[in-house]
Formats: structure tokens, C-alpha cells, sequence
């Protein structure tokens, strides 16, 4: 950050600097240069301009241990000097500007030019009148009863019903990215952060800390502000987010304390004054450099620009947070995104163009036919010659041909897709606030529709994380429960309070209970407020030990960190020397132990035979009912010499154990269910945890993620590693593959473990769907697990800042029923498309086809353009409002995810659409080729020019109205149910649309004359409308009693699009993998030769699933698999998901027998 690229800010800083720098001891731009400096460099421009730390302090008027007063004149004066903690957001994109995107849509572009020569032809009028006679049949009727003056009609509702459809997409998008920004600011909002003021440590948001605030930093924190830190333990910062560098910086008083915002805490606490905020902060800098603060939203929300045909969708590129304006045209070439495409996103892509092709095929077709029929049907049958004269009536011709043409492709391209895909997500995510589902990224909900796995965490998310110490094993004696004061040696009772009270996180606190008779509060790390709540219950308090004590007279602090797996705190005796306290798990802090306190509280020699028989008479039988043990002890170290503090492994042995404390969390009574609604939907829930075995497989057990006398596995972390590193501790896909499908439970796991388990089960191929995976998260630890999973789930309430940053969703009540309704919500996305799709296809089909022969027959479609274009109104927009908004049911919990590779319109849904489009069909030919003589009405085959509308095609509009409308209750159901009126009533949306559509319908017809080209219809005519719509629901009844396994043939359909659609998409799928992983393989052979490689496995398990029904295909897969195990139960079989599972159960290892550790028996 060199002084010149800062020159816009000093003439703005400089107007303040006169008259305030007398105010406070240094200016914004004295403080900003300071924070530039790193290291030695950093010091010793402290020591000399201010004087250290305490100078600065003083010169800011601020204490370092009491804070700031915190007078509000105070905080206004140094938010007007040195600015307020904001990043002023980029101005979100007007109405205008997203009206203007709408419009880049190649089909309603095409619709426009059409619509816009059409207009400038009606004008034109060709000179010398009798000309019309000698042009022939062309003419015919041209100037009938002065008609030819509302021909500019149709050009004109054309151009209106496009300004409605870029109207409502652009609303849409506006109210999506306004939901947007108020999710962000509730995101920005519930951050807070630790700070002192006048000696009371507060909870702020982080926009109101200002320069001068002592700000208290812990393991986990996301760094709101710049600062010099004052005090620190052990801290370690990951500054990757400013530098790049991903080592962890070391930050220490007195060799580097200078902190930056928007860095991450990974080990350790500390206290810091605050130096800079907001703009002036290193992050401010930053953004504003690159024009205003790109707005963290933009980097979440993955916009699709909806655009039909073959440009179908694309994917913008993340904006990440620090890119602005100025690098967006670099990185929209080399963006990597997050995740790859979404399942739903990529089928509909896929589908999108295959209808878009299709739609263009038939248009340019019934275009050259109309063309080809008008001109022999001239010029060779009747051998007229071409007079110039006549030109303008026959461009007129053509013209009217073109938009019969667009008319025809318009409809085919279902245009409401992407409507009903944004309508539906953003909706959900709506609702899913309600569900105590804060989602970041849109897809993220449909992705969780799929997943086929969860890796959990045990801690607040399945336990209720109120830890509360049950047992205790002090002085030879386990308690079952908490034991009476008295009952315990006198010099082991003061030993134990003071190494809980000093040995633990000041910011940790037990507060009194919010409402009369409620529990105390817990605040801080929840396994300390249980050590606390154990002082609490031996009738003592910590406070007055801390008092005596306070933090900055601790002499040197270890803090816990996912390595030690403990904590030590060092405190200098009165006497000068020094005793350590020490808490931690209890298999790892009992193994540094030699001596234990004993049954008068004096030390005794503590051998290794003992601690195997602790292990099993006390340790296990703690972990077997479900408590975290923890062991608290200490050790005294002589004044003189004094020992080497930094010499970890020497330092932290030779303790003496003071008491074993069993802690329960127990588990929150909605989780069993919500896990067996999660098995019973072809989920698999693992639980991985920080724990240990038994105390995870206890829980496991109560949580019903195993069952006693399943055939499953429950292994540490060490054995995991043994299991799937070679013999150069190098991981292989091959060994995961032997032991994912059976894991259920990893304990004593680190955050690389998480890592290698998601990625592991996620790169697997050994099923034959891709493994969709869901991973839950607090510390900050978790990120990469986080970020690698398709869906990542983030605590709100225990969750560090950190893992919000890499999550796709927040859990905000910290709970795993919420995931439950998560996955009823993305299933629920995905079948209101499946049910939109169904619809929008059967109109397309007919549409399309009654234009076509229509056209072909008699020279004009029976649906005019302007109809067509309403048809495709209520299709499209409303039906995608009304089918989008059905909430979701348990039933969708009953079913497997459909999986990556399942088609998007299953046979039913291609019964359903070719059944009632047969029946569509076969209703309007009727109308159009026998209905005058039904109804006894004039023909409306091959009318003139601008002839006035009949009624008979007004009858055809008609009855094709009726039956969408009635066919849009039928699409409500898209697994073959029979009452399609099945909670119909639940969704307001849905009924209101219909009807408000059905009378709407009727001011068209009765009202809506030479525009909709409509006839007012008597009551009987609209009595058989009616009566031919109902029939639908009938008809719909018929189809559904037709069983799929009669109709091979849509077997092909389905299986067609699925061969169609998969090895694309797979191969891209491939490519996004190995551009994260290889990249220097990039655009090798490699990617060839396993793409085919995958088509040709795809094909074969596409075929082998398709030949029977999926139960039978299964087995039959299973067969073709591996024919060499024969253990798997008929269960596995009927659902895909553990299809291929036969691999790995042929392995002789994978008996519960020789998985589980020997302590099974005694759970």
C-alpha cells in the first residue's frame, strides 16, 4: 500500500487533521501508516514515536485494562475523526438497469424485430388501389370492411406482452437482490464482537467499535477492525485473506503486534486497542482502492442469466470479496467457481438447449412451408407474374408467416423455466428463515435436496451444548454424582478450584438465568462453563480467584488448539516459583501424568498399570454413558533455573492428576427423529467428531445414527489414517473406498481428517451416483471441510466467524432438525420444477404441433400470435408462481435422492406429458376440422389477410385455455398420486392463480375482440369449453392408471435424455474436479480418456438400471458388479444409493468384529 496510491485519501483526511490532531495524540493518517509497517519494523516505530503500546494508549485516551469510558460525546468525537467501522456498500443495480438485462433475451429480441416490421407494414399502404385485384389471391379481402386499419394491432400486443415479460423478470430480480442485501445485513448485524469499556467486557456490533477500543480476541475471530495488540497467548493469525501467505503468523507485544482486519484468529486470545476502522482500516484500503466495497452478496450469489436456446444459462463468475470493478473482465477469464454446477442447474441447462433446438427446427420449418405453399400455391398453380406493385402485400404475407414462425418457437422455448427455478429458490429461501435456515447461496437449497450424506458434528448440534459436569473421580473415589464439599480432601478441593477458575478462558462465565427459575447462562467455551458450573457446585466461586489473578498477570498461557487437545496455564507462586495447571482430554492429559492426588489429597507415584486400570474402571465407563471425561492437573516448577516455556514436550509432563470430571452434553430430544427421518429418506448421517470413542459411540447410539448389531463401522482418527494412507502416508481413493460406506462414527478426529473423509467420499466412484454431501461446522477448523462440501452448514449461535465466511448455509437455532428441513426444502425445489416442467411441456407439445400443422394445412395457426403469446403468460409466469410455491410435506422425506444422475423428467412425468397432450391434440384437430359443422357455426379455415376473428377459432382458444388451466391441477402431482387435490388448499398462491387466470380468461374472450383476435361465445359454447377442460382431470385419472412398466417405450424417452444429458454434463463435472486438483493437467489427455472412460461405465449402468424396474436393475448391477459377496441385505438393495456397496463388503476386513475397538462389549 504505497502513500501514492492513497492520495485521494489524504486531501480528504487532511480538512480534519488541523483542527482534531490537538484533540486526540496522533492523526487518522499518523495511525493508517503505523499499521502499515509488519514485525521488528512495527516495534520499534512504536517504542520511538509513541512510546510503546501504553504511549499509544495514552495518546488514543484510552486504558489498556478498563477501556474506553464510553460517553456517547466521546464515540460520536472519534467516529467523526477517525470514521465509523463501515465499508460504505456498492449502490445495488436500479430498475432500469435490470430492465435493460431482461431485454438482452435472444428470443423476445427476435419477437421484437418481428413485432416492429410487422407495425411499420400495417402502415403502409400500397399506391394505386386497383393494383389488389391483379395480386391475386394474395390480396384477397385485404381491404374488407376497412379491417385493414387494425392491423397494427397485432404488432402492437406483441410488443406489449414482451414489455410484461421483461416487467416481471426484471421485478423478480430486483426483489431478489433487496432480499439479498437485507440477508446480508442480518449476516453483517448478528456479528459481534468482544470489547471493554469502562472495565466491563461488553458485546458490540462490530460497526460501533471505534479507535481507541480495547477489543478482547479469542481462537476463532474474524478481526473487525485494525489494532496493536496489548497482551497476548500463544496467538497465532491467518493473514491469507490480506497477503496471501497461508502460514500462520506468530503475534506477540513485543515482536509483531500489529493485527489487521478481516484476518482470522487460528490459536490463542489476547487484548488490542483498536487503531484504525472501517476505510482506513488495511481491508478498507483495499476496497476502496478498487472502487466502493463489492458487497459480500455479490460474491455469494451465483446470477444466472437466464437466456433460452443454446445460450441457455451461464454461470457469472464469483465476484470475490476483494475484487471490484476494475478486475472483473480477468477474472470473468479465469474464474474457478466455488462449487461446480448445481444438479438442477446443470439438468436444466441441458434440457433447455435440447428444447431450444428443437423449438428452432419446427419454427424454421412451418416458415418455409408457409412460404413455399404461399408461393407455388401463386406463382406456379395459378402462374401469376410478380408486379412490383404488389411487393408490400407480399412482404406482408412473409411477415405474417415470420411471426407465425417466432410464434411457434416462442412457445416451444419454455422461457418460464428460469422464472419458475428463481421464483421457487427464492421462495424457499423465504420460508427457510422461518426454519432457522439462514441460506447464503441459492443453490445451496436445491443441492441439499440431493444430498445422500450428512458428516455431522456431535457437539451443539446434535448434544444441546449445556455442559454440565455429572461425575467425578477425586481422591480414589468415582462419584457418580457431584459430591458435597466436605466429602473431598481439603487440599485436592482448593487445588481443583483454583486450576478451573485460572485455567480457562476469562471471556468464560456462568451469568445468572435470563427468567426467574430458568438455567444459568452460559457464555464462552461451553466445556469450561461445565468445569465452572463444577466450582459453582462445591459451593465455591471462581471470580474471587480471578480477581487476585487477573489475565494480564498470568505468567504464560498454552492455549487449546486442535493439536494439543489441552489446555496450560502458568502462574508465578508469591514464593517466585512457578506452578502450571493443566486441563485437556482425558486419555491425552492423564498420559503426561507420574503422579495423582490421593485420598488426603497428597501425591502419589501414578504408574503405567494404574492408568490402564483407571482407563477401564473410571475413563470407560464415563465414555460409555455418553460423558466428555476431562482431566485436570498441575505441576510445580523451581524459581531458579527458570524452565525453558517454549520447550512444549518437556514442559507439559511429569503432571499430577488432580480429578477425572465426567461432563454431559446430553442430547437434544429432536434428534433421533430427525435422524431417523433422514435414514428413512436414503441419507446416511455420520458423525464426526473431537471426541472420544466411546463417548461418540454412545452418543451415536443414543442418537439412533447406529444401531447395536448393525454391521458398521466406529473408528478414531489414528486408525482412520492407518486405513486409508499407503506406506508413504500419502491418501488413496481405493483405501477410503473400503472404509467410507461403512463409517458412521470418526472420533478423535482433526480438521484435516473432516477434510479427507468429504473429499474422499465425494471424489468416490465406486457408487454409481455421485455421493452428494453435506458437512455441519463451528470452529474454524472446519473451513476446508466446509468449503469442499457441496452444502456447508455453519453454526449461528457456537460458530466462529470463520466458518460463517465458508459455509453455504447458517443454521441460526444451531440445530440438526433444521438440517431435516433443509433437505424437505431443496427436495421440494426440485419438485415443483419437475411439476412446472410437466406442465410447461405438455403446452409446448401441443402448442407447438397445432401451430405447426395448423399452419401447414391452412395457412395460419389456429392460435394467433398475441393468444399464444397470453397462453405463455399464464404458463409461464403464473403456473411458475403457482407450481413454485407449493410447500413442502413429509412425504418428500419418504423417498432417495434423486442423485446426479437420474433424469429430470422421470417416465411418469413423460406418460403424464404425452398422455394429455394426445388428448389436447385430439380435441383441437376435432374443433378445427369438423367444429363448424358441430357447432354449426362459419368455418375459419383459410380466412383472408386481415379478416375479423370467428368464432370458431375462438371456440379452439378457448377450449386450449380450459385445458391448461384444468391439466395445472393434474401437474401438481408428478409421482402417478391419484388425488391431484391433495392439499390443495394449503397453497392460496395456487388457487388464487387459477381463477384469477380463468377470469381473466373471460374478459379475453367476451371483451378482448380484434387484439386477441377473439369472438364473444355464447353461454352453451362456453358451457362445452368448460366441460372439454374437465375432461382433462379425467383423462388425467385414465393415464395414471396406466402402469409405466406396460409403456416401454418411454422407458427410451426417459432413458434417451439420460443418455443425452449425462456424459456432458459428467465430463464437465470431471473437468471442475480436476481443475481444483491437477491444474496443470488441465487440458491433457487425461480428461479424454476418463471422460470416455465414464461415458462408457455411464451407458452401462444406465443400461443395466433401466432394464428392470429399480429394484431388479439394482440387483442386477449388484450382479454385475461383484458377484463375490452375497452379505448384503435386501434393504441396501432397493435403493440405489448403497448400490455398489458390494465391493466393499467382499473385503475380509470390514467385520464389525475386527472395526470395532474391544471396548464394544461394554457399552
Amino acid at each position: 500500500m504505497g502513500d501514492m496510491s492513497n492520495s485521494d485519501f489524504y486531501a480528504k483526511n487532511q480538512r480534519n487533521e488541523g483542527n482534531h490532531a490537538a484533540a486526540f495524540g496522533c492523526s487518522v493518517m499518523e495511525l493508517r501508516s503505523l499499521m502499515e509497517l509488519r514485525g521488528t519494523e512495527a516495534v520499534v516505530k512504536l517504542q520511538e514515536d509513541y512510546g510503546g503500546v501504553e504511549g499509544l494508549c495514552k495518546r488514543l485516551k484510552t486504558s489498556p485494562t478498563e477501556g474506553l469510558a464510553g460517553a456517547q460525546t466521546d464515540l460520536d468525537k472519534r467516529k467523526e475523526i477517525f470514521g465509523k467501522n463501515l465499508i460504505p456498500p456498492k449502490k445495488p443495480k436500479t430498475f432500469l438497469q435490470l430492465v435493460w438485462e431482461a431485454l438482452q433475451d435472444v428470443t423476445l429480441i427476435i419477437l421484437e424485430i418481428a413485432a416492429l416490421i410487422s407495425l411499420g407494414l400495417s402502415f403502409y399502404h400500397p399506391p394505386g388501389e386497383s393494383g389488389g385485384e391483379s395480386c391475386g389471391a394474395a390480396a384477397g379481402g385485404v381491404e374488407d370492411e376497412g379491417e385493414a386499419d387494425a392491423g397494427w394491432i397485432e404488432g402492437a400486443a406483441i410488443l406489449l406482452s414482451v414489455v410484461c415479460v421483461v416487467l416481471v423478470t426484471a421485478f423478480n430480480d430486483w426483489s431478489k437482490e433487496k432480499q439479498f442485501r437485507g440477508l446480508q445485513s442480518r449476516i453483517e448485524q448478528e456479528q459481534k464482537f468482544q470489547v471493554v469499556r469502562g472495565s466491563q467486557v461488553i458485546q458490540l456490533p462490530v460497526a460501533d467499535i471505534v479507535v481507541g477500543d480495547i477489543a478482547q480476541i479469542k481462537y476463532g475471530d474474524l478481526l473487525p477492525a485494525d489494532g496493536v495488540l496489548i497482551q497476548g497467548n500463544d496467538l497465532k493469525i491467518d493473514e491469507s485473506s490480506l497477503t496471501g501467505e497461508s502460514d500462520h503468523v506468530k503475534k506477540s507485544a513485543d515482536k509483531d503486534p500489529m493485527l489487521l482486519s478481516g484476518t482470522h484468529v487460528m490459536e490463542g486470545s489476547g487484548r488490542m486497542v483498536v487503531t484504525a476502522v472501517g476505510v482506513n482500516s488495511q481491508t478498507g484500503i483495499i476496497f476502496t482502492l478498487l472502487g466502493a466495497g463489492v458487497e459480500e452478496e455479490e460474491k455469494k450469489e451465483k446470477k444466472v442469466k437466464k437466456q433460452d436456446g443454446a445460450a441457455a444459462m451461464e454461470m457469472q463468475p464469483l465476484k470475490s470479496a476483494e475484487g471490484g470493478e476494475a478486475d472483473e473482465k480477468e477474472r470473468k477469464k479465469a474464474s474457478v467457481p466455488k462449487k461446480e454446477k448445481s444438479v438442477l442447474q446443470g439438468k436444466l441447462t441441458k434440457l433447455a438447449v435440447q428444447i431450444g433446438k428443437a423449438g428452432l427446427l419446427m419454427s424454421a420449418i412451418t416458415v418455409i412451408i408457409l412460404v413455399l405453399y404461399f408461393a407455388i400455391d401463386n406463382f406456379v398453380m395459378q402462374k401469376r407474374p410478380w408486379m412490383p406493385e404488389c411487393t408490400p402485400i407480399y412482404i406482408q404475407y412473409f411477415v405474417k408467416f415470420f411471426i407465425i414462425g417466432v410464434t411457434v418457437l416462442v412457445v416451444a422455448v419454455p422461457e418460464g423455466l428460469p422464472l419458475a427455478v428463481t421464483i421457487s429458490l427464492a421462495y424457499s429461501v423465504k420460508k427457510m428463515m422461518k426454519d432457522n435456515n439462514l441460506v447464503r447461496h441459492l443453490d445451496a437449497c436445491e443441492t441439499m435436496g440431493n444430498a445422500t450424506a450428512i458428516c455431522s458434528d456431535k457437539t451443539g448440534t446434535l448434544t444441546t451444548n449445556r455442559m454440565t459436569a455429572v461425575q467425578c473421580y477425586v481422591g480414589d473415589v468415582h462419584y457418580k454424582e457431584i459430591p458435597d464439599p466436605g466429602a473431598l480432601p481439603p487440599k485436592s478441593l482448593e487445588l481443583l478450584v483454583n486450576a478451573i477458575s485460572i485455567n480457562s478462558a476469562y471471556t468464560t462465565k456462568i451469568l445468572p438465568p435470563d427468567k426467574e427459575g430458568g438455567l444459568p447462562k452460559q457464555v464462552g467455551n461451553k466445556t469450561e462453563c461445565g468445569l465452572l458450573g463444577l466450582v459453582l457446585d462445591l459451593k465455591r466461586d471462581y471470580q474471587p480467584i480471578r480477581n487476585q489473578i487477573p489475565e494480564e498477570k498470568l505468567y504464560k498461557v498454552y492455549t487449546f488448539n486442535s493439536v494439543r487437545k489441552s489446555m496450560s496455564t502458568v502462574i508465578k507462586l508469591p514464593d517466585g516459583s512457578f506452578r502450571m495447571y493443566s486441563k485437556g482430554a482425558s486419555e491425552i492429559v492423564l498420559k503426561k501424568c507420574s503422579h495423582i492426588l490421593n485420598e488426603v489429597g497428597e501425591p502419589r507415584v501414578f504408574r503405567p498399570r494404574d492408568k490402564d486400570e483407571m482407563v477401564k474402571k473410571v475413563i470407560e465407563p464415563m465414555a460409555c454413558d455418553g460423558l466428555r471425561t476431562i482431566c485436570v492437573g498441575y505441576r510445580d516448577f523451581p524459581s531458579d533455573p527458570e524452565p525453558n516455556w517454549d520447550d512444549e514436550n518437556n514442559i507439559l509432563s511429569d503432571l499430577t492428576a488432580i480429578c477425572v470430571v465426567g461432563i454431559e452434553d446430553p442430547v437434544r430430544p429432536e434428534v433421533p427423529d430427525a435422524i431417523q427421518k433422514c435414514q428413512r429418506a436414503g441419507i446416511t448421517v455420520r458423525m464426526v467428531t473431537g471426541d472420544n470413542i466411546n463417548t461418540a459411540r454412545a452418543i451415536a447410539i443414543k442418537c439412533g445414527i447406529i444401531h447395536p448389531g448393525e454391521d458398521f463401522l466406529c473408528i478414531d482418527g489414528k486408525e482412520f489414517n492407518r486405513r486409508i494412507r499407503n506406506e508413504k502416508g500419502e491418501v488413496e481413493q481405493e483405501r477410503i473406498d473400503k472404509v467410507w460406506p461403512k463409517l458412521r462414527v470418526l472420533a478423535r478426529s482433526s480438521p484435516t481428517d473432516k477434510h479427507t473423509l468429504v473429499k474422499g467420499i465425494i471424489d468416490s466412484t465406486m457408487v454409481d451416483q455421485r455421493q452428494v454431501v453435506a458437512v455441519t461446522g463451528d470452529g474454524t477448523n472446519d473451513g476446508p471441510a466446509l468449503k469442499k462440501a457441496d452444502v456447508g452448514f455453519a453454526m449461528g449461535i457456537a460458530g466462529t466467524d470463520v466458518a460463517k465466511e465458508a459455509s453455504d448455509i447458517i443454521l441460526t437455532d444451531d440445530n440438526f432438525s433444521s438440517i431435516v428441513k433443509a433437505v424437505m426444502w431443496g427436495r421440494n425445489v426440485y419438485d415443483s420444477i419437475s411439476k412446472f416442467l410437466q406442465f410447461q411441456l405438455t403446452v409446448n407439445v401441443v402448442a407447438v404441433i397445432v401451430a405447426f400443422t395448423g399452419a401447414c394445412i391452412t395457412q395460419d395457426s389456429p392460435l394467433k400470435a398475441v393468444q399464444m403469446l397470453w397462453v405463455n403468460l399464464i404458463m409461464d409466469t403464473f403456473a411458475s408462481l403457482a407450481l413454485a410455491t407449493e410447500p413442502p410435506t413429509e412425504s418428500l422425506l419418504k423417498r432417495k435422492p434423486y442423485g446426479r444422475n437420474k433424469p429430470l423428467i422421470s417416465s411418469t412425468m413423460t406418460k403424464n406429458i404425452l398422455g394429455h397432450g394426445v388428448y389436447q391434440l385430439i380435441i383441437i384437430f376435432t374443433l378445427l376440422f369438423v367444429g363448424e359443422q358441430i357447432f354449426d357455426i362459419d368455418s375459419g379455415r383459410n380466412a383472408p389477410l386481415h379478416s375479423p376473428p370467428s368464432e370458431h377459432y375462438t371456440i379452439i382458444f378457448n377450449t386450449f385455455v380450459m385445458m391448461q388451466l384444468f391439466n395445472e391441477i393434474n401437474a401438481r402431482k408428478i409421482h402417478g398420486e391419484r388425488n391431484v387435490f391433495d392439499g390443495i388448499f394449503r397453497n392460496p398462491i395456487f388457487c388464487s392463480i387459477v381463477f384469477g387466470t380463468f377470469a381473466v380468461q373471460i374478459v379475453i374472450v367476451q371483451f378482448g375482440g380484434k387484439p386477441f383476435s377473439c369472438q364473444p361465445l355464447d353461454l352453451e359454447k362456453w358451457m362445452w369449453c368448460v366441460f372439454l377442460g374437465l375432461g382433462e382431470l379425467v383423462w388425467g385419472q385414465v393415464i395414471a392408471t396406466i402402469p409405466n412398466s406396460r409403456l416401454r417405450f418411454l422407458r427410451r424417452a426417459g432413458q434417451l435424455t439420460q443418455k443425452d444429458e449425462l456424459p456432458e454434463e459428467d465430463v464437465n463435472e470431471e473437468n471442475e474436479e480436476i481443475d481444483h486438483a491437477e491444474r496443470e493437467l488441465r487440458r491433457g489427455q487425461i480428461l479424454w480418456f476418463r471422460g470416455l472412460n465414464r461415458i462408457q461405465t455411464q451407458i452401462e449402468v444406465v443400461n443395466t438400471f433401466k432394464s428392470g424396474t429399480s429394484f431388479q436393475g439394482a440387483g442386477a448391477l449388484r450382479r454385475q458388479s461383484s458377484t463375490t459377496s452375497q452379505t448384503q441385505d435386501v434393504t441396501n438393495v432397493s435403493s440405489p444409493s448403497h448400490v455398489s456397496l458390494s465391493n466393499a463388503l467382499s473385503s475380509p476386513t470390514s467385520t464389525t468384529a475386527a472395526t470395532a475397538p474391544p471396548t464394544t462389549g461394554q457399552c
